[in-house]
């Protein structure tokens, strides 16, 4: 890691997203922003899709003789004037140099840090809305898990949003509920961001070269590899040199809270791929909780879920998963025994089999017709996998898709995603 010292420039940060983990972002790295004021500007931007609203009766600021519980004001105006998002993220206290902005454009002006944290499916509409707004030099870190998955490639939701603006963009996921590390109580996350050589300060001897004879400058080389290990379609722009180098010291720095421990390392495609496989598990650990098989059964479950996990992540990123990501990081093991303990995926699937009925009833009984992550994704990745004749290398990934099309009975999971032994 680069030893931080002094520099001319400072790091802003802004917040692309205001839900509830969105919020709860934001609070911890406002919380950090002010205790670091010489790598940071201390006031942190979220950008607020704006509604109007009342203060709800349950919350602790309502007030009956007052016009913010009686009648509607816009969000942006109750969290700046309350400090608190009352809709998204009620009774927790946000730091005061938080600035709940309407304007996206306006929101992410100048800053040299984009923390991105909505849901997937607005990625695209919303960079959109962004381009030319973006300064060119300035880096991401993806908060929404999972990747877009496809019969021909999977795609990573950070290397969509570099696309789409022309920056590097790393990911954060792990075994994070909002409200628990709102309410700070102890949690970790892992932090992926693989610092594009361009934003090196330290120069590198070129192959078979004593360096004091010959040195790249790292600053003028534009290119560098996706998640795939090949070369990026984005030509990046350096950061300034004024500012603090934004390596791994620095985004600890950035998100680390005492509550928050967070562990940095350079594989995006793990982290990333550890947020969306761990849904599908979810769902297989929860269709025999729903049979009050018990513990025993479940753990089965996530043991196999974990191995299919690590297996897909090298066979189709091999030049750049690193397996430990899924073993020994909170974006992996940690957030999948989370998943299949109390995670909505986990929970609907169990209601399903308790009810015997389709996990779509489910889904529009529990979730206002909202679909689970797990199904969309079990659809998807079966795609995927039977597009490359793949399918039947990964047993309880194809076992719960054919559960959710009713082509195969939860009952039946021990036998079809039984190994056979080898003696």
């Amino acid at each position: 890691m680069a030893t931080l010292g002094a520099h001319e420039g400072k790091h802003k940060v802004t917040i692309v997203g205001s839900g509830n983990w969105g919020t709860t972002i934001a609070k911890v790295i406002a919380e950090n922003t002010k205790e670091h004021p010489d790598l940071f500007e201390p006031d942190v931007q979220m950008w607020v899709y704006e509604e109007e609203i009342t203060i709800p009766e349950a919350s602790k600021l309502h007030d009956s003789s007052s016009e913010y519980s009686t009648e509607k004001h816009k969000l942006t105006t109750l969290i700046n004037y309350f400090h608190e998002n009352v809709k998204y993220l009620p009774n927790i206290a946000l730091p005061h140099n938080i600035t709940a902005n309407p304007s996206l454009q306006d929101s992410v002006k100048d800053s040299t840090i984009l923390i991105f944290n909505l849901p997937h499916q607005f990625i695209d509409k919303l960079c959109d809305q962004m381009k030319g707004f973006v300064l060119p030099y300035a880096r991401g870190v993806s908060c929404i898990k999972g990747v877009s998955v496809s019969s021909e490639d999977i795609k990573l939701f950070s290397e969509s949003i570099g696309e789409k603006l022309g920056i590097y963009v790393g990911a954060l996921s792990g075994a994070n509920i909002a409200n628990e590390v709102a309410l700070e109580k102890f949690s970790e996350t892992t932090v992926a961001y693989d610092p594009p050589p361009m934003d090196s300060r330290n120069p590198t001897p070129k192959e078979g070269r004593t360096p004091q004879a010959s040195q790249l400058d790292l600053t003028k080389i534009t290119e560098h590899k996706d998640s795939s290990g090949l070369k990026s379609k984005v030509r990046l722009t350096p950061q300034p040199s004024e500012l603090p180098p934004l390596d791994h010291q620095l985004l600890h720095i950035l998100f680390h809270r005492p509550y928050f421990h967070v562990h940095v390392v350079s594989d995006v495609a793990g982290v990333s791929l550890g947020g969306a496989l761990k849904n599908i598990v979810a769902l297989a650990a929860g269709f025999v909780a729903g049979l009050e098989w018990g513990d025993n059964a479940k753990a089965a479950i996530m043991r196999i879920g974990l191995l299919e996990m690590r297996k897909f992540g090298k066979m189709f990123f091999e030049n750049s998963v690193r397996t430990a990501t899924f073993t020994e990081e909170s974006a992996g093991v940690a957030d999948l025994i989370t998943s299949c303990s109390s995670g909505r995926n986990y929970r609907c699937a169990k209601m399903s089999v308790e009810r015997k009925i389709s996990i779509g009833e489910v889904e529009k009984s529990e979730l206002n017709g909202q679909m689970l992550q797990g199904t969309s994704t079990a659809h998807e990745v079966y795609g995927f996998l039977k597009a490359r004749g793949k399918e039947d290398e990964f047993p309880l990934l194809t076992s719960t898709y054919r559960i959710l099309q009713g082509e195969a009975k939860v009952e039946d999971l021990p036998n079809l995603v039984a190994k056979p032994n080898e003696f």
